[in-house]
């Protein structure tokens, strides 16, 4: 705990003087002033009573450390104690600590996890510094395809996915400070992805360190292999491997006493000092005593002459599985192969699906569940909807040879894909608080069930459908990376008609992970299947579509498709349509987008008239309401609300972006309506801004921070709330948001988008009405890095600092921040800062005394007439001319009913005398410095 003394303030400052940055970094992190850093630090000198700032880190990393301690998921805990292994316990903790990947090397049931896990819980109770971000353990046993390495991690770790970027490069970039251990357990089965995504993990990451347990090495830069050996034999009945195996008896009956100490030693000896086999033999201990012991295992040992000392210890493990599994009811054996195909833990129902036919009924199922646990066949898995059972791997492993000698082995996969198929079907149903860990407790088993069928011919059919039913509930899971592999596979699987609805399905998933270049190649890739089965008109629509999210979304491509090519596809999209109405007015929302520029487009041409590109969007939206489909018609309003934008028609476009919400309903289920609900809840903030409508921005802004699917992407989620809050006056709320929109962006790697340059310049104009130039200072680096500098230098930048340098009572300079007619930077503020231009332009030439301004006060109100704040101001600044206190007033409560708070406050201050004093006291209220 923080002492009570320590502000929250200076606590966050404390966090990171722990982290060793210097007082200027830890500004720029805080975005205050290295003034106001200085007075924290020598304040918690004072109050900590210790003696310098070395002083101080070491303080804070004792403070993080509890904390993680309290908060950060807990290493998985062995239901039996750790035996032995003093000297490897500590030559591996000096391993990991010295090298960045350590691999525990060594076959089936040698102990390598159990091992991996002792050290991994020595190295979080170390003292804080290398491992001061604590440490993560990551379970791969259930992971059946390689390339979900990474979205295992991500979710150990607890990093979402993010919008523009895959789950892989999410979590570097999450992880790129972080000194901690990750623990990645047997990685033998996916070594394909494991070792790339390690080898750019360590690469970005320089201060993680990674420990593996695998059965052979993984081939990558920075391994070092860590060898485990059997158990210790040396010392007789006073052994490492004796120890074990009195411990493990002791749990499942009396101990053999002293005198057996030799025999006990005798069989661990025989059984290599292999930590499975010996426990597997200490479960029987109560049952069969030691002359059982030695008299059963006696057959099974010998096959454990000749070959390498290696392959014994295979051999070692394999004779004491033969030997349980003998001693086992054939019944019971049954059970144990056919359950040996759940790869995560299963509930008694599951074991009665999958298991539960010849010779085996339920009663039989759950029975022999029970006898399995006892023998230390299955362990029990207790967990809050009931008892799970699961096996260790290298059983797992032996049960399923086992079926496949049965000759059972294909029928029980059926049987366990016929139970994903149920267990997916009922996950589609049903909903509740606990959906989440009802899908996570059997979506490792669809994901392998689906990697069997995948690859047999007679089950393309129920893949095809597991598949389907996987990118659902993936993307109901927020699994979106899923979501999208899902439908590809599915289209893959599937016909070609069947294959361009996925196909389609999955565009529209990647567009709500901002991968737009993505969209464009999957709308094409459903052309192509549409072609394949003589499907024309679908066929053109997707191209219309690939070529409208082209030009819609031409800001968020890695490499923005070539105009010519995008040109060529429009034709042979015409060429396929005829007049199927939904391919006419795909191919008209195209044409609006690539002919007219309706969206303003990267390779757009902003000279097109601006009658024929609103007549173009009319038509779109004309011909996509006769389709009947909102998602279709709420793009093409997109398009009109462009091209009104570029008309100048500022409340066309806000109203056009409304009808738009009101058309999608509140919550779409298909991936489609969630992309396009997204992008309208933006559009629809950023319109009402742009009329000074600001309640509702703000109101549309919060629908959008709060939406589930940006939960981990807060500087995309929070970017037109900041705005609409940043012209409100709400300083307090800014501050607060903007700390969620800096920690999203840097744990996403700081990508470049159009959308995020706004948001940052709006705190940057917060912290300038605060009077704390190092703050705006840093976000104005920020707004450098987050978004295209022309934006920012002829746009919505323009539009904030004027807001400051007038605050400032910097009126001349203010005068040349807006210095251009609107029209000469037209393709910058039409969109949302056309009225806030124009009104502060003409405020700007009051105060400055330009000998134009009664002039652009005309022109502006001719603009603005019917946004609330721009004619609030246009009247302001008439009223400062003309030394019309009345209207003055009249103008700050129009600004107070607009919810403009700050406005309100500064007309008062501008009207000086009595409410001079009022209207700073307002702002101070606020949070801002006192108005010149």
């Amino acid at each position: 705990m923080h002492n009570p003394a320590v502000s929250a303030r200076e606590a966050e400052v404390l966090a990171l003087v722990g982290e060793h940055l210097t007082n200027a970094e830890i500004a720029a992190r805080l975005v205050i002033s290295v003034r106001t850093v200085e007075s924290h630090v020598s304040a918690l000198l004072r109050k900590l009573q210790l003696p310098d700032r070395r002083a101080l880190a070491r303080h804070a990393a004792e403070v993080a450390r509890a904390e993680r301690s309290r908060s950060a998921p807990a290493l998985p805990a062995p239901l039996t104690s750790f035996v032995g292994r003093v000297r490897e316990r500590a030559e591996l903790a000096e391993a990991v600590r010295a090298h960045r990947l350590v691999t525990v090397a060594g076959p089936g049931g040698v102990g390598k996890t159990r091992l991996a896990l002792r050290v991994a819980a020595d190295i979080a109770n170390d003292p804080p510094g290398e491992f001061a971000d604590g440490v993560w353990f990551v379970d791969l046993v259930p992971i059946t395809e390689p390339d979900r390495v990474g979205s295992a991690v991500a979710a150990a770790v607890g990093v979402g996915e993010q919008p523009g970027i895959g789950i892989d490069d999410a979590v570097l970039a999450a992880l790129a400070g972080h000194r901690a251990l990750l623990v990645l357990d047997n990685c033998e089965h996916v070594r394909d992805g494991a070792a790339p995504f390690l080898e750019r993990l360590l690469a970005a990451c320089p201060r993680l360190r990674v420990l593996v347990t695998s059965r052979a090495r993984l081939m990558v830069p920075f391994e070092r292999v860590f060898p485990v050996p059997p158990l210790s034999r040396e010392g007789g009945d006073e052994s490492e491997a004796v120890a074990l195996f009195m411990d493990r008896a002791a749990a499942v009956g009396l101990p053999p006493g002293p005198a057996a100490g030799e025999e006990v030693a005798a069989v661990c000896e025989g059984l290599g000092g292999m930590a499975l086999a010996i426990e597997l033999a200490a479960a029987r201990w109560s049952t069969l005593g030691l002359d059982g012991l030695t008299a059963g295992l006696s057959d099974q040992l010998r096959i454990l002459t000749g070959g390498s000392r290696a392959d014994d210890r295979h051999r070692s493990v394999r004779a004491v599985l033969d030997w349980s599994h003998d001693l086992l009811e054939p019944p019971d054996q049954a059970l144990l192969h056919r359950v040996s195909v759940f790869v995560a833990p299963f509930t008694p129902e599951a074991a009665i699906e999958v298991a539960g036919f010849g010779p085996l009924d339920a009663a039989a199922v759950v029975d022999g569940l029970g006898r399995l646990a006892e023998q230390s066949l299955l362990a029990v898995a207790p967990s809050e909807a009931g008892t799970r059972y699961h096996a260790l791997e290298t059983i797992r492993q032996y049960g399923t040879e086992r079926l496949t000698g049965a000759g059972e082995l294909t029928g029980v996969r059926a049987r366990h894909l016929r139970w994903c198929l149920a267990s997916a079907e009922a996950l589609g149903e049903t909903g509740g608080a606990d959906w989440r860990a009802r899908f996570d407790a059997v979506a490792e088993d669809m994901r392998a069930a689906l990697t069997w069928a995948a690859d047999q011919p007679e089950r393309r059919a129920d893949a095809c459908r597991l598949a389907w039913s996987m990118a659902e509930l993936a993307f109901a899971r927020t699994l979106l990376g899923e979501a999208q592999q899902r439908f590809e596979q599915a289209a893959r699987l599937a016909d070609a008609d069947a294959a361009a609805v996925a196909l389609r399905h999955a565009a529209a998933v990647a567009g709500c992970r901002s991968l737009d270049g993505e969209m464009y190649r999957l709308h094409r890739a459903a052309a192509e299947a549409a072609r394949r089965a003589g499907d024309t008109a679908g066929a053109g629509r997707d191209l219309a579509t690939a070529a409208t999210v082209a030009y819609r979304f031409s800001s968020s491509f890695a490499a923005t498709p070539p105009a010519d090519e995008v040109k060529a596809m429009l034709v042979e999209a015409r060429e396929l349509s005829g007049d199927a109405p939904g391919a006419e007015a795909a191919v008209a929302l195209a044409e609006a987008a690539v002919l007219a520029d309706a969206f303003g487009a990267v390779q757009g041409d902003p000279d097109n008239p601006v009658q024929q590109t609103v007549e173009q969007a009319e038509r779109a939206v004309e011909l996509a309401r006769r389709t009947g489909d909102p998602v279709t018609e709420s793009a093409a309003l997109d398009a009109l609300s462009g091209a009104q934008s570029w008309a100048g028609d500022a409340f066309a476009a806000a109203a056009a972006a409304r009808r738009r919400i009101g058309l999608l309903g509140a919550e779409p289920s298909t991936p489609a309506g969630t992309h396009e609900l997204m992008d309208a809840l933006a559009m629809a903030a950023g319109t009402a801004v742009g009329v000074g409508e600001l309640p509702e921005a703000r109101r549309w802004g919060r629908r959008l921070a709060d939406h589930p699917l940006l939960a981990e992407a807060g500087h995309h989620a929070t970017s037109w709330l900041l705005v609409a809050d940043a012209f409100s006056g709400n300083v307090g709320d800014v501050r607060t948001t903007s700390v969620r929109f800096l920690a999203a962006w840097e744990k996403c790697g700081r990508l470049r988008s159009r959308s995020l340059g706004p948001a940052a310049a709006s705190v940057a104009m917060v912290h300038g009405l605060r009077g704390d130039e190092d703050a705006r200072a840093a976000w104005l680096a920020i707004v450098g890095r987050a978004g295209p500098e022309a934006d920012h230098r002829l746009g919505y930048g323009a539009v904030f600092d004027t807001m400051v340098l007038l605050h400032r009572g910097e009126a001349g300079a203010a005068l040349e921040r807006v210095a251009p007619e609107p029209d000469q930077v037209w393709k910058w503020v039409c969109w949302v800062w056309l009225h806030w231009y124009a009104a502060l332009r003409a405020e700007a030439a009051v105060l400055a005394g330009h000998p134009d301004a009664r002039d652009r006060i005309a022109a502006a109100r001719a603009l603005v007439t019917g946004n609330p704040v721009a004619s609030a101001q246009v009247d302001r600044a008439e009223a400062l001319l003309d030394g019309d206190l009345p209207r003055q007033l009249a103008a700050a409560a129009a600004f107070g009913a607009a919810g403009c708070r700050y406005q309100a406050a500064r007309t008062l201050v501008l009207a000086g005398g009595e409410h001079a004093a009022a209207g700073q006291a307002a702002l101070a209220d606020l949070g801002t410095a006192p108005a010149r």
